[in-house]
């Protein structure tokens, strides 16, 4: 089917060749069924001598019926009857342009803007669905319905989901919405211009203002894809958007081990509300050197700044304490890229 697609695409082409005289007499034939060419002329701006050559290729194209008559008179085809063969050819169109389509491959060190509308919302669904164990998204109530299906299944495979909807004016309260079906957690923020984000296990994200979303802009989206700048956008939203929501609904975690993490933050933040002894794996960098490292051991302490600027672990890996840091980190030993922590030892990436 896929090789046929050139000459589909040229004749759908063909088909909705429509200038400006074609479409204007088009319309006209519709609005009154028959006309003849004088009364085309009269009820548009055609020309007269234009109106029979512009009448000849509706009818070329299935649109018109041309009767001999004195004067000749142009009938209008039933649009459901003229269009039924470009149904046909889209529909086929469609199927092999999907098989020609292929994703575009996310390089292993990218930052891209866009600007398409359509594409910005595919960006949103390929982050969200990606996100393998933590996903932080922003959205807006009419975004949500747009996503609920991907985030049920992303809840579903056991990722943790920090859902921010704004406004809040127009949220659904929990107990008419199903949240914890969707999210682990879902907050509501009051700022109309609360930005719509989606960071996908820490090194996936799109970020945008509401304005991209509409129609008519000049605005953009940032895709942020293993940068080094990708860590900006979470930050953002754990340091300044998130601690200015309020919490509507929450999903139990319990006490359930190993736990995955792409920020220290949040892991932080669980390991507060839960009794010790932890153990972690912290796959990163060296702060000093730039090198890529994994260090393993017993969680002794943690530390969290009063506004969540700042979070901490310390580990003991047997032969000395290393303290661990989120991404950016300078005061700490390691800046974290993934953590995970168990109950009984360190467990493996």
């Amino acid at each position: 089917m896929t090789n046929r697609l050139p000459e589909q695409l040229e004749a759908l082409g063909e088909q909705f060749d429509f200038g400006e005289y074609e479409t204007a007499a088009y319309l006209a034939v519709l609005e009154y069924g028959r006309l003849t060419a004088g009364e085309i002329a009269d009820k548009t701006e055609i020309p007269q001598p234009r109106v029979y050559d512009t009448v000849r290729s509706l009818e070329d194209h299935g649109f018109v019926e041309l009767h001999d008559t004195r004067p000749m008179e142009v009938v209008a085809v039933d649009p459901s009857e003229a269009f039924d063969g470009v149904r046909a050819t889209l529909d086929e169109l469609v199927s092999g342009l999907e098989q020609r389509y292929t994703a575009p491959a996310r390089a292993s060190e990218a930052v891209s803007l866009v600007s398409s509308r359509q594409t910005i919302v595919r960006y949103f669904g390929d982050v969200i669905s990606s996100a393998e164990y933590e996903l932080l998204v922003s959205l807006t109530p009419d975004l949500l319905a747009r996503f609920e299906d991907e985030l049920a299944d992303r809840a579903a495979a056991d990722v943790t989901i920090e859902l921010l909807l704004s406004p809040a004016a127009e949220v659904p309260d929990a107990t008419a919405y199903g949240y914890t079906r969707i999210a682990t957690v879902t907050r509501t923020r009051r700022g109309v211009t609360t930005p719509l984000v989606a960071v996908a296990d820490g090194s996936y994200s799109v970020y945008t203002g509401r304005r991209a979303l509409r129609s008519e802009n000049d605005q953009y989206a940032v895709i942020f894809n293993r940068s080094e700048l990708g860590f900006l956008v979470s930050g953002f939203l754990n340091t300044v958007v998130w601690p200015s929501s309020t919490t509507v609904d929450e999903r139990a975690r319990g006490d359930s081990y190993p736990r995955r993490y792409a920020t220290i933050r949040r892991c932080v933040r669980e390991l507060s509300g839960d009794a010790g002894p932890f153990y972690a794996t912290v796959d990163g960098r060296d702060v000093e050197s730039g090198e890529f490292c994994t260090v393993a051991g017993e969680i002794v302490d943690t530390a969290m700044g009063t506004s969540g600027e700042t979070a901490a672990i310390t580990l003991d890996t047997g032969t000395e304490t290393v303290d661990i840091g989120g991404q950016a980190a300078a005061l700490e030993d390691i800046e974290a890229h993934e953590l995970l922590v168990g109950r009984e030892r360190p467990p493996d990436l």
